[in-house]
This record gives structure tokens, C-alpha cells and sequence, in this order.
């Protein structure tokens, strides 16, 4: 019988960053302008973790997002795997939503995968509003189905993309997405790297993320997939 490993809780990784950059959690807390009751919990795996506080995290340390999922990434191999593939049909998607961010995961049933495709609602209308940039290691390519935005980078100007624009980047460069349309936004994301893919298998296996199954869709809606949450 093969015994299965989790992946460590956020909260590890997270004190670790802390600790190394010298602070307590008073100071940390102060510098997020989170509550220290709230921090003190996360860092000890008494609240959950949702994708908008590890991105708050992320950046109030300096860190690569992924990094507060797992620490230092595994040097054990994936196993060699032939012919896998993952089919999903339109509204089964598995989804985390939480008040900043609508992310859904396609293909969330394969693990170990090279690229992780995530379908992004983007709704906020200022980098202020998205709480700052983020980074992780590795690289993203970006396309618009839907609306118009903007990306934002600490390298370059802001983007304009519009329906059936894409972009390549790299994705340790730290950036974000705009909301730019007055419809709504919908974005297609693939990520490659180790980053990501820690994200993508921590929120699967420990965020309590739902896979939305049996969701009946309404052709033109963008509200009909908001059914699942993780745990806050």
C-alpha cells in the first residue's frame, strides 16, 4: 500500500519567511494591516487558507507565491505516466473563489502535471484593488475569451489586451490583471513551472477546493460557475 503525503499546510513556509526576514507576527501583521489573531492562525494552520490571503502574504514578504505553498520544491521525479488525459465538460470545472479572486481548474483531476491551466475572472479595476503584484517561478501565457484588460508588470508599462489577445511572459516577473471592460472578463491561463503547480495541487488536496460537478450552465452566463468555495 503506498502511503500518500500531503502537502505541508501554508502556515510552515510562512514562518519560515517570517522568521528569516526578522519579524514577529505583531510586525508582520502591522505591515499586512491584517489582524494578529488572524496571522497567528494562519501561521498555525487553525484557519483556512484561500488564494486571496496567500497572495496578500506573498506580497507583504517579498516572496514567490509558490513558495508559501510548499516551502522548497520536492526534487522526488513525478512518475512516468503514458497517455493520461482529462476530459471536462462545460460548468464541471473545479473552482476557488473567495472576495478578490474567481479562479477555475480544469484538468484539476491530474496531478504532476508540466502546465496548469486555470480559467481567471477578472474583476478588479486597479492594481490597489488586486492588493499589489505577485510573482512565481516559471512561465504563463495569457489569453483574453472575453472582455478587455490590463496587464501589470514591475517591468514594463501596462499592457492592453483585448478579446483574442495572448501574451507570453515570464511569470517570476511580478504582475497582475486589470479589468479594463465594463462586461465582464474571463481570461485563459496557463502556467508552467513549480510554482503554480504547487498552488494548483495544494488548493486541490488542502484548501478544500470543490469540484463544481453537475452545474447546469445557461448559455451567456458568467454567473452560473460560482457555486464552490474554499473554506474561510
Amino acid at each position: 500500500m503506498v502511503k500518500k503525503n500531503n502537502p505541508p499546510h501554508p502556515g510552515i513556509a510562512l514562518r519560515a519567511a517570517r522568521i528569516e526576514q526578522g519579524l514577529t507576527l505583531r510586525a508582520l501583521a502591522a505591515r499586512l494591516d491584517m489582524p494578529f489573531s488572524t496571522l497567528s492562525k494562519l501561521e498555525n494552520g487553525k484557519m483556512a487558507m484561500t488564494y486571496d490571503k496567500l497572495v496578500r502574504l506573498a506580497q507583504g514578504l517579498g516572496v514567490d507565491l509558490g513558495s508559501l505553498v510548499a516551502g522548497a520544491a520536492t526534487t522526488e521525479k513525478p512518475p512516468a505516466a503514458l497517455g493520461r488525459r482529462s476530459v471536462v465538460r462545460a460548468g464541471t470545472w473545479a473552482e476557488a473563489s473567495s472576495e478578490r479572486f474567481t479562479h477555475f481548474y480544469p484538468a484539476a483531476d491530474l496531478l504532476d502535471k508540466m502546465m496548469v491551466p486555470i480559467l481567471i475572472e477578472v474583476n478588479d479595476r486597479s492594481v490597489d484593488e488586486v492588493g499589489g503584484l505577485v510573482r512565481h517561478s516559471g512561465e504563463e501565457y495569457l489569453y483574453v475569451l472575453s472582455g478587455a484588460m490590463e496587464l501589470h508588470s514591475d517591468l514594463y508599462a501596462p499592457l492592453p489586451l483585448a478579446q483574442g489577445d495572448s501574451v507570453y511572459f515570464d511569470s517570476g516577473m511580478a504582475h497582475c490583471y486589470v479589468r479594463t471592460s465594463e462586461s465582464p472578463c474571463r481570461v485563459l491561463s496557463v502556467c508552467a513551472g513549480p510554482g503554480m503547480r504547487r498552488v494548483a495541487q495544494s488548493a486541490g488536496q488542502s484548501w478544500n477546493l470543490v469540484a463544481a460537478h453537475d452545474v447546469a450552465v445557461s448559455p451567456g452566463s458568467t454567473d452560473a460557475n460560482n457555486v464552490s468555495h474554499i473554506e474561510t
